[in-house]
């Protein structure tokens, strides 16, 4: 008899066409594994692909979402980075393993899970083995599921891209969990953290994850209050979360010779930045696509080795889907997580 589970699919774009439905359990070929799925972590971007609102041809029926953790069932011929028991998380973009992403200036790079190959929203998942890495022996499945975007996109651009040392300083933009993962990593690595959000509750929590300071975006020029902090110096590293129109704050708040990591696209994919700052202050100004596998084993040992706890702010059950995609929309503080264990 036919062993079957449930994932979730869509035949069109938009969240109205979601279903959950009932499906035989893949079987692993050579080189893949099944995974077993214990939790499937919600990006915003997810939200943005159902939706239809990234620049991706899908293949219907699509299962979304890119991140999750599990533990492997069963290996096909030839496998030899896993066995079964072994607790793995999924990679963003499966075939980058290190060094630079496929693609050339023509073709951009953007094969990733839940996008050009199918999601994770399913109770099995089958795999090459390549594209998993080892969950972190500290984390539950839970926390571990929030590792392979948002939590390697931070260490990309603060730690891979970036080279953050001691005493410097890291503005991250918003709670989500991208800068609090961001917060998190700028911590461990001895900087000097500053949060903007247009919650004062939000920044208090931030505060007690260990921000040194916090600065509501609503109350005033937030570039100014940056100045009165750091003594017209600037700042170092700025995660940029929102995009559009911000980046040109980004680049005032900006130290001469700083960083800027590009993330988010909130306000939209077109930007513009005066020229005059942007020569004078020479930073770099750097898209961050996530990160390959090799930079996300990175940063498995050092959440093993420094203890970092992924912020969680709800966990919904499998079936509750719709649910967690409204609370993404309202703005989360850190991520959300679907559970199927």
């Amino acid at each position: 008899m036919t062993e079957m589970m449930q994932r979730w699919t869509m035949n069109a774009v938009g969240a109205e066409s979601l279903a959950l439905e009932s499906v035989a359990v893949p079987q692993p070929a050579a080189g893949e594994v099944r995974v077993k799925v214990g939790a499937v972590s919600l990006n915003y971007r997810d939200k943005m692909v159902i939706e239809g609102n990234v620049p991706i041809p899908l293949k219907f029926p699509f299962t979304p979402a890119s991140d999750m953790a599990g533990v492997i069932e069963s290996v096909g011929e030839g496998v030899t980075r896993f066995k079964p028991g072994d607790r793995v998380t999924s990679n963003f973009t499966p075939d980058w393993i290190d060094g630079k992403p496929a693609g050339d200036a023509r073709t951009l790079p953007y094969k990733t899970a839940g996008g050009f190959y199918p999601g994770m929203l399913a109770e099995y998942v089958v795999l090459n083995e390549n594209a998993l890495s080892a969950s972190p022996v500290s984390l539950t499945d839970i926390e571990a599921s929030t590792l392979p975007c948002a939590g390697l996109t931070a260490w990309f651009a603060l730690v891979e891209r970036g080279a953050l040392r001691s005493g410097q300083s890291v503005l991250v933009q918003g709670t989500g969990g991208v800068s609090l993962f961001a917060l998190q990593i700028a911590k461990t690595l001895g900087a000097e953290v500053f949060v903007t959000s247009g919650s004062d509750d939000k920044l208090a929590r931030a505060k007690a994850l260990g921000a040194d300071h916090g600065i509501n975006r609503l109350h005033g020029d937030w570039v100014e209050t940056i100045y009165g902090l750091t003594g017209d110096r600037g700042i170092d590293h700025i995660i940029e979360t929102v995009g559009g129109s911000n980046l040109a704050h980004s680049l005032r708040a900006v130290a001469i010779h700083g960083q800027i990591s590009v993330i988010g696209m909130l306000e939209g994919y077109d930007i513009s930045i005066p020229a005059g700052p942007l020569l004078l202050k020479s930073p770099t100004i750097q898209g961050i696509g996530v990160g390959h596998r090799r930079a996300l084993e990175d940063f498995i040992r050092a959440v093993d080795i420094n203890g970092i706890k992924p912020v969680i702010d709800r966990c919904y059950s499998f079936e509750e889907l719709p649910q967690a995609l409204a609370h993404l929309d309202r703005g989360a503080f850190g991520k959300i997580v679907l559970t199927l264990a």
